[in-house]
């Protein structure tokens, strides 16, 4: 391929990409008025950001930008495919492992009582590691300290399951991160000089899509806010549950960028910074999505 060709094509995709979403503008300002467009029914519910450094005017969960068809499944347990790693996730809970032969219920008991609210508030600064958390890290600690186990992978289905199992036993509950421990909010900022910066081929930031033109569509997609409080979701896309990690991955690589691996700094920072930037939405794990 001849150089001139490959500017050819980078110049191509481009265009391309910003006209998934320009190119939609007419189409866009024909359906603002049709009352059935998720989001624009004027029953959604939106907060008012907690913070004044948010740069959003309201917060809004990414389950008012999908269908009715999709709302009713992501709120219905029976519905809702997620739910059946919820189930499995209690089963690991109980599930005595490693060279200490425990499960997780031998040192937390009952998680409906234990895990209450805490998965609404990771990423959490560990002093030990002299850095923020998540859940998959919390738990392959567990096994591996307490435990004597090996760590899970992170997009594995245990993992995948006792993390929903975990936060789903926060369901309802508003999101809130605790930035008085560490260098939280040193992560916070490095998080959004992320959010921010654009990369790849197509030269994209996660604001083009998710601040710049949420509420408008993309092919046949609503693009939301990108609020991470439905995570581990399921994924009509995906055919299967997926981490927030994932979708993180997924979305560096819709730009031609080369993504950071799940569980790198940069994605748990990234975490933490949409964590603070969705504060106050309540917990949706497992939710669905498109």
């Amino acid at each position: 391929m001849t150089k001139r060709l490959k500017e050819k094509l980078t110049m191509a995709a481009a265009a391309a990409a910003v006209g998934l979403i320009a190119g939609s503008a007419v189409a866009q300002e024909l359906v603002r008025s049709d009352a059935t467009i998720p989001y624009r029914e004027g029953s959604y519910v939106s907060l008012k950001p907690a913070d004044e450094r948010n740069p959003l005017t309201e917060i809004i969960s990414g389950n008012e930008f999908r269908t009715a068809e999709t709302r009713e499944q992501n709120a219905d347990e029976f519905q809702n495919p997620g739910y059946l790693l919820v189930e499995e996730g209690a089963a690991l809970w109980e599930t005595a492992e490693g060279t200490e032969n425990k499960s997780c219920a031998e040192c937390h008991g009952d998680a409906s009582e234990s895990m209450a609210g805490v998965g609404a508030h990771y990423p959490k600064w560990n002093a030990a590691l002299g850095k923020p958390i998540t859940v998959e890290e919390r738990v392959n600690l567990c096994r591996k300290d307490n435990m004597g186990a090996e760590p899970w992978k992170w997009e594995s289905g245990q993992m995948l399951s006792m993390v929903s199992f975990v936060k789903n036993q926060s369901l309802g509950e508003p999101m809130k991160l605790d930035f008085s421990e560490g260098d939280m909010e040193a992560w916070r900022t490095k998080g959004e000089e992320l959010y921010y910066t654009r990369v790849g081929q197509l030269d994209m930031a996660c604001s083009n899509c998710h601040e710049d033109n949420y509420g408008k569509f993309i092919r046949a997609d609503m693009l939301s806010q990108g609020q991470i409080n439905g995570f581990p979701t399921y994924r009509f896309k995906w055919q299967g549950v997926g981490s927030l990690h994932r979708r993180f991955k997924g979305c560096m690589e819709n730009i031609r960028a080369t993504p950071f691996k799940r569980g790198s700094d940069e994605f748990v920072a990234l975490e933490v910074y949409l964590s603070w930037r969705g504060e106050g939405l309540p917990l949706e794990s497992p939710s669905v999505r498109n």
